[in-house]
């Protein structure tokens, strides 16, 4: 299978500039490009389908540049429905800082700024030397832009897609690069690239875009969904990552397989077919949140995600340390305890049973457990010898409803 037939059988291309490239992808070895603005200090799984293209081209040969927007950033791509509110110079800086280091980390490409090289072009060199090489008509063509001009587009983001453009010549120019490959989003500001090197310089540029990676409700991932998945593993942690991936869709796993893992068409049909057969073991699932965070962070990371959950679903909380716990139920209800608090007064004062009488029937019925062991004695107090690590108490009332304890001395 030549690397075009590959991501193709992947759902990898939407969007080509000419039928040349699939020769050039198979037969050449091109210099070529992917970015992403800084609107934060991390990328998620959405900028990980796209850059992973990065490796998957350059284990063909391909030369990657991962291209950080300080520039463009600092203006916005124009979303579709609303202005996009700017964002500080002092945050882009901080933003592009997080992105470069973990672009680095991740992929292991070169990382470029276009900040670089935009920050000293005044308004008039940009106007002659760039923008005098695109139609105002041409632009309004653009799809992202034509669906803004009812309700209005400034000239701040209508104006874009022409600094978009100005990368590709530039990278072509010092670096040699001829594609540019984007998510399915970006085939404008790719096209405007391709317009402007060909009018001001007269050279062939070329430009692939990829399907957006849609979770199980049909919306892409990212920042401004609300769906986030950070590739930062202080910002998502490898567990909340590993517990999204193994929940994931039979709708979808399949696709993610294809679109966010190495694995060969032979290994994800094998794997296919053996989900089919029996898709309540999760065969697929598991898999892919192993390739997917095996990548990021590294197997340590994936074990150490593995094990927090078979010790959370077996009840042996014990086996967790307290950093462990911490991360597996962030987002619960915590609170302090302090110490040597009876077990009744501890589910009083802490909302866990609305008064001394529902929790005295919590506890009668078997329904209140602390680190995994059932509780009934209301007067035992709670204090380190009962926490993990001396300071973790989690609580369980019922089947589902935890709640994490702080011991304060």
């Amino acid at each position: 299978m030549t690397l075009f037939e590959d991501l193709k059988w992947r759902g990898l291309i939407k969007d080509i500039s000419s039928p040349e490239i699939e020769k050039k992808l198979n037969e050449e070895k091109l210099t070529f490009y992917i970015g992403t603005d800084p609107t934060a200090d991390s990328m998620h799984i959405g900028h990980f389908s796209s850059f992973l293209i990065a490796t998957r081209l350059a284990k063909y040969g391909h030369k990657p540049i991962l291209l950080i927007g300080g520039a463009t950033g600092l203006i916005g791509d124009p979303k579709p429905s609303r202005e996009r509110q700017m964002i500080t110079k002092e945050e882009i800086e901080k933003n592009v800082q997080g992105l470069t280091r973990q672009a680095k980390e991740i992929f292991g490409f070169e990382v470029v700024n276009n900040y670089d090289w935009t920050k000293n072009i005044n308004v008039l060199d940009f106007l002659r030397d760039y923008g005098k090489y695109i139609n105002v008509n041409y632009m309004l063509d653009k799809d992202i832009i034509s669906r803004r001009l009812e309700s209005g587009i400034t000239f701040c983001e209508f104006a874009y897609t022409l600094l978009q453009g100005m990368d590709f010549v530039h990278l072509n120019e010092e670096k040699g690069v001829t594609l540019q490959v984007a998510g399915s989003d970006q085939w404008g500001n790719i096209t405007t690239g391709i317009e402007l090197a060909r009018k001001k310089n007269d050279v062939e540029l070329f430009g692939m875009t990829m399907p957006l990676v849609l979770d199980a409700n049909g919306v892409k991932f990212g920042k401004t969904e609300g769906n986030a998945l950070w590739l930062d593993k202080t910002k998502t942690s490898s567990y909340e990552l590993y517990q999204y991936l193994i929940n994931t869709s039979d709708l979808c796993v399949i696709d993610y397989l294809k679109k966010l893992t190495f694995l060969s068409k032979e290994e994800i049909e094998n794997i296919e077919e053996k989900h089919l057969e029996k898709p309540e073991d999760r065969l697929a699932q598991k898999i892919l949140a192993r390739e997917v965070i095996t990548f990021l962070h590294g197997k340590d990371e994936f074990d150490r995600a593995l094990k927090m959950s078979e010790v959370l679903f077996s009840g042996d909380i014990s086996k967790l340390s307290s950093e462990e716990i911490e991360i597996c139920f962030k987002g619960v209800p915590t609170f302090d305890i302090i110490d040597e608090t009876t077990l009744i007064d501890l589910l009083v004062n802490n909302n866990i049973a609305v008064s001394k009488r529902e929790a005295r029937e919590f506890l009668n019925s078997k329904a209140i457990s602390i680190n995994g062991n059932i509780i009934n004695d209301e007067n035992i107090k709670i204090n380190k010898q009962f926490a993990i690590d001396n300071r973790v108490v989690v609580i369980k009332r019922g089947k589902k409803k935890y709640f994490l304890g702080i011991i304060k001395y």
